[in-house]
Protein backbone atom coordinates (compact mmCIF):
# COMPACT_ATOMS: atom_id res chain seq x y z
CA UNK A 1 0.00 0.00 0.00
CA UNK A 2 1.20 3.38 -0.64
CA UNK A 3 -0.16 6.33 1.44
CA UNK A 4 0.01 9.50 1.56
CA UNK A 5 1.54 10.59 5.41
CA UNK A 6 -2.12 11.74 7.34
CA UNK A 7 -1.08 14.62 9.05
CA UNK A 8 -3.23 18.39 10.36
CA UNK A 9 -6.46 19.05 11.09
CA UNK A 10 -9.58 17.31 9.17
CA UNK A 11 -10.31 18.27 5.94
CA UNK A 12 -13.91 19.39 5.57
CA UNK A 13 -15.00 16.76 3.07
CA UNK A 14 -13.43 13.05 1.97
CA UNK A 15 -14.07 12.22 -1.13
CA UNK A 16 -13.84 8.81 -1.42
CA UNK A 17 -13.22 6.39 -4.76
CA UNK A 18 -13.43 2.70 -5.02
CA UNK A 19 -11.85 1.83 -8.22
CA UNK A 20 -10.61 -1.44 -10.41
CA UNK A 21 -8.95 -1.31 -13.51
CA UNK A 22 -9.36 2.60 -13.85
CA UNK A 23 -5.98 3.52 -15.70
CA UNK A 24 -6.09 6.59 -17.56
CA UNK A 25 -9.58 7.65 -15.93
CA UNK A 26 -8.40 7.98 -12.44
CA UNK A 27 -5.54 10.85 -13.16
CA UNK A 28 -8.07 13.47 -14.88
CA UNK A 29 -10.98 12.41 -12.61
CA UNK A 30 -8.77 13.39 -9.60
CA UNK A 31 -7.93 16.52 -10.71
CA UNK A 32 -11.15 17.20 -11.90
CA UNK A 33 -12.21 16.97 -7.95
CA UNK A 34 -9.57 19.76 -6.89
CA UNK A 35 -11.24 22.24 -9.61
CA UNK A 36 -14.47 21.33 -8.17
CA UNK A 37 -14.09 21.91 -4.43
CA UNK A 38 -12.31 25.16 -5.05
CA UNK A 39 -10.97 26.59 -1.59
CA UNK A 40 -12.68 23.88 0.60
CA UNK A 41 -9.80 21.75 2.61
CA UNK A 42 -10.22 17.91 1.52
CA UNK A 43 -8.72 14.65 1.06
CA UNK A 44 -9.44 12.43 -2.08
CA UNK A 45 -9.31 8.87 -0.86
CA UNK A 46 -8.50 6.07 -3.70
CA UNK A 47 -9.01 2.46 -2.99
CA UNK A 48 -7.76 0.49 -5.58
CA UNK A 49 -9.63 -2.89 -5.49
CA UNK A 50 -7.72 -4.88 -6.84
CA UNK A 51 -6.89 -3.71 -9.96
CA UNK A 52 -4.49 -6.03 -12.46
CA UNK A 53 -3.74 -3.11 -14.81
CA UNK A 54 -1.01 0.52 -13.82
CA UNK A 55 -4.11 1.72 -11.79
CA UNK A 56 -1.47 1.71 -8.88
CA UNK A 57 1.62 2.89 -10.69
CA UNK A 58 -0.98 5.70 -11.77
CA UNK A 59 -1.65 6.67 -8.09
CA UNK A 60 1.61 6.23 -6.86
CA UNK A 61 2.90 8.85 -9.54
CA UNK A 62 0.16 11.14 -8.81
CA UNK A 63 0.86 11.17 -5.35
CA UNK A 64 4.24 12.65 -5.76
CA UNK A 65 2.87 16.44 -6.48
CA UNK A 66 -1.39 15.92 -4.67
CA UNK A 67 -0.40 16.05 -1.33
CA UNK A 68 -4.52 15.46 -1.14
CA UNK A 69 -4.34 12.08 -2.35
CA UNK A 70 -4.49 9.05 -0.30
CA UNK A 71 -4.29 5.74 -2.05
CA UNK A 72 -5.50 2.53 -0.29
CA UNK A 73 -5.29 -1.19 -1.59
CA UNK A 74 -7.05 -4.40 -1.66
CA UNK A 75 -4.34 -6.93 -2.74
CA UNK A 76 -7.35 -8.99 -4.01
CA UNK A 77 -10.80 -7.67 -5.43
CA UNK A 78 -13.27 -7.55 -2.27
CA UNK A 79 -16.31 -5.59 -4.54
CA UNK A 80 -17.61 -1.90 -4.81
CA UNK A 81 -19.74 -1.63 -1.22
CA UNK A 82 -15.94 -3.37 0.67
CA UNK A 83 -14.04 -0.60 -1.71
CA UNK A 84 -16.23 2.17 -0.54
CA UNK A 85 -16.32 0.48 3.12
CA UNK A 86 -12.41 0.75 3.82
CA UNK A 87 -12.25 4.65 2.45
CA UNK A 88 -15.18 5.62 4.81
CA UNK A 89 -13.90 3.71 7.46
CA UNK A 90 -10.07 5.34 6.74
CA UNK A 91 -11.12 8.78 5.97
CA UNK A 92 -10.30 11.90 7.80
CA UNK A 93 -13.28 14.00 7.65
CA UNK A 94 -16.75 13.54 8.70
CA UNK A 95 -18.41 14.45 5.92
CA UNK A 96 -18.10 12.38 2.98
CA UNK A 97 -18.37 12.53 -1.21
CA UNK A 98 -18.33 9.15 -3.13
CA UNK A 99 -17.93 8.87 -6.88
CA UNK A 100 -17.06 6.08 -9.50
CA UNK A 101 -13.75 5.81 -10.66
CA UNK A 102 -14.81 5.28 -14.19
CA UNK A 103 -15.07 9.31 -15.18
CA UNK A 104 -18.67 9.06 -15.91
CA UNK A 105 -19.87 11.10 -12.64
CA UNK A 106 -18.76 14.55 -12.53
CA UNK A 107 -17.12 16.25 -9.93
CA UNK A 108 -18.86 19.23 -10.28
CA UNK A 109 -21.44 18.11 -8.96
CA UNK A 110 -20.13 17.80 -5.58
CA UNK A 111 -20.51 21.00 -4.07
CA UNK A 112 -24.67 20.93 -5.00
CA UNK A 113 -24.25 17.26 -2.90
CA UNK A 114 -22.43 18.57 -0.28
CA UNK A 115 -24.97 21.44 -0.08
CA UNK A 116 -28.16 19.16 -0.02
CA UNK A 117 -26.29 17.41 3.04
CA UNK A 118 -26.42 20.22 4.96
CA UNK A 119 -30.13 20.96 3.90
CA UNK A 120 -31.97 19.80 6.92
CA UNK A 121 -31.22 18.64 10.35
CA UNK A 122 -31.76 15.63 9.47
CA UNK A 123 -30.51 14.72 6.19
CA UNK A 124 -27.78 11.75 6.37
CA UNK A 125 -27.94 11.37 2.84
CA UNK A 126 -27.80 13.28 -0.61
CA UNK A 127 -27.63 11.16 -3.43
CA UNK A 128 -26.99 11.68 -7.10
CA UNK A 129 -29.70 10.88 -9.78
CA UNK A 130 -28.41 10.36 -13.25
CA UNK A 131 -29.90 12.13 -16.22
CA UNK A 132 -29.09 11.20 -19.99
CA UNK A 133 -27.56 8.03 -18.68
CA UNK A 134 -24.55 7.09 -21.07
CA UNK A 135 -24.97 3.40 -21.25
CA UNK A 136 -26.15 0.43 -23.96
CA UNK A 137 -30.09 0.11 -24.01
CA UNK A 138 -29.95 -2.78 -22.72
CA UNK A 139 -28.05 -1.65 -19.81
CA UNK A 140 -30.38 1.00 -19.47
CA UNK A 141 -33.56 -1.66 -19.49
CA UNK A 142 -32.00 -3.48 -16.73
CA UNK A 143 -31.49 -0.33 -14.45
CA UNK A 144 -34.84 0.86 -14.92
CA UNK A 145 -36.43 -2.95 -14.13
CA UNK A 146 -34.15 -2.91 -11.23
CA UNK A 147 -35.19 0.69 -9.89
CA UNK A 148 -38.57 -0.25 -10.23
CA UNK A 149 -38.89 -3.17 -8.18
CA UNK A 150 -36.68 -2.02 -6.08
CA UNK A 151 -39.06 1.61 -5.43
CA UNK A 152 -42.04 -0.83 -5.07
CA UNK A 153 -40.61 -3.37 -2.42
CA UNK A 154 -38.74 -0.97 -0.52
CA UNK A 155 -40.42 2.63 -1.02
CA UNK A 156 -37.31 4.45 -1.17
CA UNK A 157 -38.59 6.98 -3.37
CA UNK A 158 -35.03 6.90 -5.29
CA UNK A 159 -35.52 6.35 -9.02
CA UNK A 160 -31.63 5.69 -9.99
CA UNK A 161 -29.50 3.95 -6.65
CA UNK A 162 -26.97 3.00 -8.89
CA UNK A 163 -25.66 6.92 -9.41
CA UNK A 164 -22.04 6.62 -7.51
CA UNK A 165 -22.08 10.66 -6.80
CA UNK A 166 -23.37 11.23 -3.08
CA UNK A 167 -22.74 13.23 0.10
CA UNK A 168 -23.27 11.40 3.25
CA UNK A 169 -22.15 11.71 7.12
CA UNK A 170 -19.60 9.50 7.83
CA UNK A 171 -21.02 8.73 11.51
CA UNK A 172 -24.52 7.61 9.50
CA UNK A 173 -22.47 5.51 6.92
CA UNK A 174 -20.75 3.52 9.33
CA UNK A 175 -24.05 2.91 11.57
CA UNK A 176 -25.47 0.77 8.58
CA UNK A 177 -25.38 -2.90 8.26
CA UNK A 178 -22.78 -3.93 6.02
CA UNK A 179 -22.90 -6.87 2.95
CA UNK A 180 -21.80 -7.01 -0.44
CA UNK A 181 -23.66 -4.73 -2.88
CA UNK A 182 -24.87 -2.79 0.10
CA UNK A 183 -24.25 0.75 -1.81
CA UNK A 184 -27.19 0.01 -4.34
CA UNK A 185 -29.28 -0.07 -1.36
CA UNK A 186 -28.30 3.02 0.95
CA UNK A 187 -31.35 5.30 0.48
CA UNK A 188 -33.32 2.78 2.02
CA UNK A 189 -30.84 1.27 4.90
CA UNK A 190 -30.52 5.39 5.85
CA UNK A 191 -34.33 6.07 6.10
CA UNK A 192 -34.54 2.50 8.08
CA UNK A 193 -32.34 4.53 10.84
CA UNK A 194 -34.58 7.66 10.80
CA UNK A 195 -32.56 10.02 8.35
CA UNK A 196 -33.73 12.28 5.74
CA UNK A 197 -32.46 11.60 1.94
CA UNK A 198 -32.41 14.00 -0.71
CA UNK A 199 -31.34 14.05 -4.38
CA UNK A 200 -29.59 15.94 -6.84
CA UNK A 201 -30.18 15.58 -10.71
CA UNK A 202 -26.48 15.21 -12.73
CA UNK A 203 -25.93 14.57 -15.88
CA UNK A 204 -24.29 11.05 -16.82
CA UNK A 205 -21.09 10.92 -19.20
CA UNK A 206 -19.69 8.64 -21.08
CA UNK A 207 -16.42 6.51 -19.76
CA UNK A 208 -13.51 7.72 -20.73
CA UNK A 209 -10.93 4.29 -21.14
CA UNK A 210 -12.28 0.45 -20.78
CA UNK A 211 -14.63 -0.95 -19.56
CA UNK A 212 -17.48 -1.61 -16.81
CA UNK A 213 -15.58 -3.80 -14.68
CA UNK A 214 -18.10 -5.34 -12.26
CA UNK A 215 -20.84 -7.09 -14.82
CA UNK A 216 -24.35 -7.69 -14.92
CA UNK A 217 -24.87 -11.22 -14.32
CA UNK A 218 -23.35 -11.19 -10.50
CA UNK A 219 -25.34 -8.95 -9.64
CA UNK A 220 -28.76 -10.00 -10.47
CA UNK A 221 -28.93 -12.97 -8.10
CA UNK A 222 -27.06 -10.98 -5.46
CA UNK A 223 -29.46 -8.42 -5.69
CA UNK A 224 -32.55 -10.11 -5.67
CA UNK A 225 -31.50 -11.76 -2.35
CA UNK A 226 -30.14 -8.38 -1.03
CA UNK A 227 -33.37 -6.92 -1.99
CA UNK A 228 -35.32 -9.43 0.51
CA UNK A 229 -32.43 -8.97 3.40
CA UNK A 230 -32.71 -5.65 3.20
CA UNK A 231 -36.43 -5.60 2.82
CA UNK A 232 -36.33 -7.98 6.20
CA UNK A 233 -33.72 -5.73 8.18
CA UNK A 234 -36.14 -2.81 7.36
CA UNK A 235 -39.48 -4.43 8.40
CA UNK A 236 -38.04 -5.84 11.79
CA UNK A 237 -36.50 -2.18 12.81
CA UNK A 238 -40.51 -1.20 14.67
CA UNK A 239 -38.68 1.83 16.27
CA UNK A 240 -35.82 4.01 16.39
CA UNK A 241 -34.70 4.85 19.50
CA UNK A 242 -34.91 8.46 21.01
CA UNK A 243 -32.55 8.62 23.71
CA UNK A 244 -31.59 11.27 26.13
CA UNK A 245 -29.25 11.72 29.41
CA UNK A 246 -31.08 11.90 32.49
CA UNK A 247 -28.75 13.96 34.79
CA UNK A 248 -29.29 14.31 39.16
CA UNK A 249 -30.37 18.07 40.14
CA UNK A 250 -27.90 19.89 40.59
CA UNK A 251 -29.28 20.65 44.10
Amino acid sequence: MSETPVSGPPPSVSVVIPVKNESGNIGPLVDEIAAALGDRSFEVVVVDDGSRDATDAELIALQKDRPWLRHLKHVVSCGQSAALRSGVANARSEVIATLDGDGQNDPKYLPALLGALKSGPRVGLAAGQRLGRKATGFKKLQSRVANEVRMMVLKDDTRDTGCGLKALRRDVYLGLPYFDGMHRFMPALVQRDGYDVVHVDVIDRARRHGTSNYGFWDRLVAGLLDLGGVWWLINRRKHIPAVSEVKPDAG
